[in-house]
Parts: C-alpha cells; structure tokens; sequence
C-alpha cells in the first residue's frame, strides 16, 4: 500500500470512528473534541483525525474552531420536524404501493424484529433497541419496491439514529407503547389499511421524535 493510501485509509477509520461515536451519542452536542485525543484515541496522526473532522463539519455534525478543537452540533426543531416529514411520506407511499405478497412477506419479518424489540427493551439494550427501529422502519420503504426512494430514506438514516440516541431515555420510558404502536403498523400493514397505517405512524413519528438539541 502507498503512503497516500495508508493516509486515506487512517482518514477514513477516523471519520467512521467519530461519526460513529456522535451518532451513537458518545460525544453529545456542545462536547469539545480535540484533535491529539482523538488521534491517540483512534491509534492514528493527527493529520487523518484532521482530514476526518474537516468532512464531518462539510456534514454538519460538528463546528471547527481553530486552534481550539471541534464541537458536536445538535440538530434543530426545524430539522427534526423536517426528517418526521420525510420519513412519514416516503414510509406510508412505499405502503401504500406495496403489492400483497410484498405486505405479507413483509408483516412476518417485523413480526420477527418486534419480539427482538421486546428482548431488548428487557435488558435495557437501548443501543439494539434503536438497530432493530431503524431496520423496522427502512422494512416499510422496502416494501414500495422503488430503489429511489430506498435511496433517499437511507440519507435520512444518520439524523434518525442521532435524534433516536438524543431521546433514549423517552424510549426506555414509552417502550410498551412504542412496542403497541409497531404492532399495530404491523397489523395495518397486513390487513392493507394504508389510511390506519399513515394515521398510526403519524401519531408514533410525532410521539418519538422529541427535542434532539
């Protein structure tokens, strides 16, 4: 491997590792990162964890402050109203253009995930508890079989986890109701109700999201 590879390479374990640890709630908003730490965290130069948190800030996920270090952003009102939008109609359009047999296959996988849920919020796994919600999720815009708007719900995916790992103490507190408002998805979802299953979502997408500043 050439030298400008290695370079690239340790670049990008950098930027996966923060992005992961902002994501994840590791580094909360208005936490300061600096550059030795993280490298020395990482295993890496200071140039990649650099090169790393330049991209992350390109993102939005952090701001720069010369000679100072970074700082986790938040995300706004706006933005996660905005992303409960999205998710609404790209979920309940998928839905509602699934062919039968697509919905039937589908309703036994989030069975399945469902009873994972229900594991999870028994240990108090909040970290697989939020994995299996946004496979949950991407289940219904897989159902509309469109490659497109897979596409665009799969961009929306980092701000849902942020905003999910920003709240999980309110989804430690409503987890019978979350579980209760997935079955019933579910089962709107199998019986082809598109008009009980937007009306669903609407309401678990409103009670879910929550501040994430």
């Amino acid at each position: 491997m050439s030298r400008g590879s290695e370079s690239q390479s340790a670049a990008e374990r950098a930027y996966s590792d923060i992005r992961g640890q902002i994501l994840d709630g590791e580094h909360l908003p208005g936490t300061m990162l600096g550059e030795a730490a993280l490298a020395t965290e990482i295993g890496v130069s200071r140039t990649p964890v650099r090169v790393a948190l330049a991209r992350l800030q390109d993102e939005g996920w952090i701001h720069i402050y010369p000679k100072r270090g970074a700082i986790v952003q938040g995300i706004d009102e706006r933005t996660v109203a905005e992303l409960a939008d999205a998710r609404f109609v790209l979920e309940t359009t998928a839905v509602e253009r699934a062919s039968e047999p697509m919905r039937q296959r589908l309703a036994e996988k989030l069975d399945g995930l469902i009873t994972q849920h229900r594991a999870a919020f028994a240990k108090g796994d909040v970290a697989r508890f939020i994995e299996l919600t946004l496979e949950f999720h991407r289940g219904f815009v897989e159902a509309g079989d469109n490659r497109v708007m897979l596409e665009m719900y799969s961009m929306l995916s980092d701000r849902h986890r942020f905003t999910l790992f920003m709240n999980s103490r309110r989804l430690l507190e409503r987890c019978d109701e979350i579980i209760a408002e997935h079955e019933d998805l579910v089962a709107h979802l199998r019986a082809g109700d598109s008009a009980a299953f937007a009306e669903t979502l609407q309401g678990h997408i409103a009670e879910n999201a929550g501040p994430a500043h």
